[in-house]
């Protein structure tokens, strides 16, 4: 993705890697990718950030069906009314953002 300004949501190539094998190992691929999965990644979060519709996810990111197929997906409730692979990503995410800045993991209410 080559874009002049990060968009809403976007996470760095590093955030990203803490997070790469969970999405990777998710479902077992068939065939190769043919967009990158950071990118269907940031492009999940931006509509997640922002409330956007799926039809107006900018063209950097690949294809809105792609992007919104990625996110049903992840986004899937397991058994037993678990977390979706896609709220546990999203929550170990923001704790290793907030330790970073030297707060606590979780807010304490």
């Amino acid at each position: 993705m080559i874009q002049c300004r990060p968009y809403p949501g976007d996470i760095s190539r590093g955030q990203f890697d803490a997070v790469r094998c969970h999405l990777e190992c998710f479902r077992r691929r068939t065939r190769p990718r043919t967009h990158d999965l950071y990118d269907v990644f940031c492009g999940v979060l931006y509509v997640l950030k922002t409330g956007s519709q799926w039809r107006a996810l900018p063209h950097d990111f690949p294809p809105h069906p792609t992007v919104y197929t990625y996110f049903r997906q992840w986004a899937a409730k397991p058994h037993d009314n678990q977390p979706s692979l896609l709220e546990t990503l999203l929550d170990s995410l923001v704790s290793a953002e907030r330790e970073a800045a030297g707060r606590a993991k979780k807010p304490p209410y």
